[in-house]
């Protein structure tokens, strides 16, 4: 089966050799609220060939790419791949890794190190490290922004000895700031009363919120924005209902669209309510050794002033570590629009099975090994299936990642190595989506067809207006008329004429046809641009 094509190209070289400009460290942003508002276009191909410019502070994340892209030998690598993200699908999920990787973890790890070194410097009481000179905070920014995957082996090298990942970081920091005269005397400073999940949990919190802000949001804003606008050019176009299988009473395709537009938005106003939390409170969460050290700090407030300068939001009460009921919120939130476009991708393969809608060849694709004429709709399958993978994956993070033995235990460790694997699938499910979504066409003849074989679903209309003008069992009387007979034209139109009615209402009813049955479908489709905002898009602040 083939891959859904990225939707985003990569960054430009010419993007990737611009020189970056290194701001003093307290002028850096850290997440994804540097970015500026991202604007969608409703179009059914947004997203094709459109890229959301990446500011400085993330210039890391396309570096990092990049390298990965110029391995000598990752052909070799993504044929041996255990994890199909990594493999066959690396090219589609790849702006996830600087994030969820090794490589993305540790450098994360060694951004919350420096600033809480920065934020100690900046505290009057710690005498014993004075504020840093404009010189040795350019320096310590250089080492959080230069820092690459070579400097990740680095740290690698060191935990073979140390065994330990996070005390690997901090002699890292150690030996890379030596150089520096100011810093070389407060290197016992760095992890200064931490413990490794007061390192951990801030940079698995900054690794989601810039991940989801500039990765996964930005193609489901596009998801939504092709749906609807595959709502408002169809807002005509009729379209026979299916209950049960069976004929309907008819809709418009794009009323259709439309009310997948709407459960989509809906779910997506929930994610600017998730708090992405972070914990900065020792061994069990009480400061123990802080306070120890310097009594007369507030350390509550002042740890909840340094995880705010993260862009993170701060919890007060946790143990060893922060109990992650953020994490189960955000990812319950993605399992539900997951569900939403699995229904979506359903309903389209039945609605192209059924030959409403055809789908663009593609010069050189084959749908079969033996039958030449196949196009199958492999994206929208592609989809479901990634989607079924990526939701199991996340309800069982969901599910686990809350839970924790006493103080702690350490079984959430290895599981939260897996929050990009679940997302990377989502990704792949939302890009293959998008590409089903660009190669459809509207086959009117066809819909047309099975709306002119279906006379009968004008039965709910005559029976209720017959209701209103007090002929007795209208019901009755066009189940007797239609439930298991053959319905035209003609004889829906001979069974108007022996009503009585009034001359104008006959008249009406002579005049609807199964095309023109469709209620208020189409201003309801043409009215979802103003219902569903479409500037705004997905952002947890």
């Amino acid at each position: 089966m083939s891959a859904p094509p990225s939707l985003k190209p990569p960054a430009t070289a010419a993007f990737l050799a611009a020189p970056r400009v290194t701001a003093p460290l307290r002028a850096v942003v850290l997440g994804a609220t540097a970015q500026p508002p991202r604007r969608l276009r409703c179009s059914a191909a947004a997203g094709a060939g459109d890229s959301v410019e990446m500011s400085a502070p993330l210039d890391w994340a396309a570096r990092s790419v990049e390298a990965l892209e110029q391995a000598t030998d990752l052909d070799t690598f993504c044929m041996m791949a255990l994890s199909p993200l990594d493999g066959r699908y690396f090219r589609f999920v790849k702006d996830l890794m600087p994030f969820f990787s090794e490589f993305g973890l540790i450098r994360y790890r060694v951004l919350v190190e420096v600033k809480w070194l920065l934020k100690l410097s900046q505290i009057p009481e710690v005498m014993e490290v004075p504020p840093f000179s404009e010189e040795a905070q350019l320096f310590l920014d250089a080492v959080i922004q230069d820092f690459s995957i070579d400097d990740a082996k680095e740290v690698k090298q060191i935990e073979k000895i140390t065994n330990h990942d996070v005390k690997a970081v901090e002699y890292y920091l150690k030996q890379k700031c030596s150089s520096n005269p100011e810093v070389a005397k407060v290197l016992e400073f760095f992890h200064f009363g931490c413990t490794s999940e007061d390192i951990n949990n801030l940079s698995y919190a900054l690794a989601l919120k810039e991940a989801v802000n500039t990765v996964m949001f930005p193609v489901m804003d596009d998801v939504c924005t092709a749906i609807c606008t595959l709502a408002t050019e169809n807002a005509r176009v009729p379209l026979l209902s299916k209950t049960h299988g069976q004929p309907a009473s008819p809709s418009t395709l794009g009323k259709e669209m439309a009310n997948f537009a709407f459960r989509l938005y809906d779910i997506r106003k929930s994610f600017s309510e998730v708090k992405i939390l972070g914990k900065f409170a020792g061994a069990v969460g009480n400061y123990n050794a802080d306070v120890v050290a310097y009594p007369e700090i507030d350390w509550p407030k002042m740890t909840e002033e340094f995880v705010r300068s993260l862009d993170l939001q701060f919890n007060p009460y946790v143990t060893q570590i922060e109990p992650h009921d953020y994490i189960s919120k955000l990812f319950n939130l993605f399992v539900q629009f997951n569900i939403v476009l699995t229904d979506f991708d359903r309903d389209m393969w039945a609605y192209i099975s059924a030959g409403y809608f055809k789908q663009i060849p593609k010069a050189g694709e084959v749908g079969s090994s033996t039958m030449p004429h196949k196009i199958n709709p492999i994206n929208f399958e592609n989809s479901e299936g990634n989607f079924s993978v990526s939701n199991g994956l996340l309800h069982t993070l969901s599910m686990k990642l809350p839970i924790s033995r006493l103080q702690r235990d350490l079984t959430d460790s290895t599981v939260l190595r897996n929050l990009g694997v679940g997302l990377g699938h989502s990704l792949l499910a939302y890009k293959a989506t998008m590409q089903g979504i660009q190669k459809l066409q509207v086959n009117k003849i066809r819909l047309d067809e099975d709306l002119d074989q279906t006379w009968e679903v004008l039965a709910e209309a005559i029976q209720t207006v017959m209701r209103r003008y007090g002929i007795t069992k209208p019901y009755e009387k066009l189940k007797e008329f239609t439930r298991g007979q053959a319905v035209t034209k003609e004889s829906i139109r001979g069974f108007i004429e022996t009503l009585d009615l009034p001359e104008d209402v006959r008249s009406s009813l002579l005049e609807l046809t199964p095309h023109s049955y469709i209620g208020e479908a189409e201003k309801l489709a043409k009215n979802i641009v103003n219902v569903v905002d479409l500037k705004s898009g997905f952002k947890i602040e």
